[in-house]
């Protein structure tokens, strides 16, 4: 896989009341996505040490995907790669802005690997009416978890966004 393959990205944003930093501690703790990810039951840490991080995610769904960080920028975001052991990879970038001292934007950015197993003619059709919306729809409940948790202090519940097909 060529990160070139991997050319339609599929991004979304959320503003949370909450400052930077708060938000930044949330999303770079070990074994954070239980409190935040309506679909994660739990976030076990392979090795918890910035770029060089490793965890799994386990879906409700009963899928298991290994995370691989290889980028981190400090109270910005961080790159990584996520997947099924042995398979392909996805390329997931986290990001956030500062709006002013209690705002900030997150954005989660997929570019996923899934549509490289079509021929070529068929990926732009898997892309617009399959992936891409069931991908805007999981980014979209895991933003809303960060931004609850972040700003009402309470742990996400199980599909608390609603039902996801691939990991609900």
């Amino acid at each position: 896989m060529r990160v070139k393959d991997l050319n339609w990205p599929v991004k979304v944003t959320a503003t949370i009341s909450a400052p930077l930093l708060e938000v930044w501690k949330l999303i770079s703790a070990p074994e954070n996505l239980t409190q935040f990810h309506p679909y994660c039951s739990k976030n076990p840490v392979t090795k918890w040490q910035e770029e060089n991080s490793k965890d799994e995610v386990h879906y409700y769904s009963g899928l298991v995907y290994e995370r691989e960080f290889y980028d981190w920028i400090d109270q910005t975001g961080y790159d990584l790669l996520i997947g099924k052991r042995g398979g392909e990879r996805s390329l997931v970038s986290w990001r956030l802005k500062e709006i002013d001292n209690s705002k900030c934007l997150i954005s989660i950015e997929v570019r996923s690997a899934f549509g490289l197993r079509y021929a070529r003619i068929m990926r732009i059709f898997v892309h617009l009416f399959w992936l891409r919306p069931k991908l805007r729809q999981y980014l979209s409940a895991v933003t809303k978890g960060i931004k609850w948790k972040a700003e009402s202090g309470q742990n996400v519940s199980r599909n608390q966004f609603g039902f996801h097909p691939w990991f609900s």
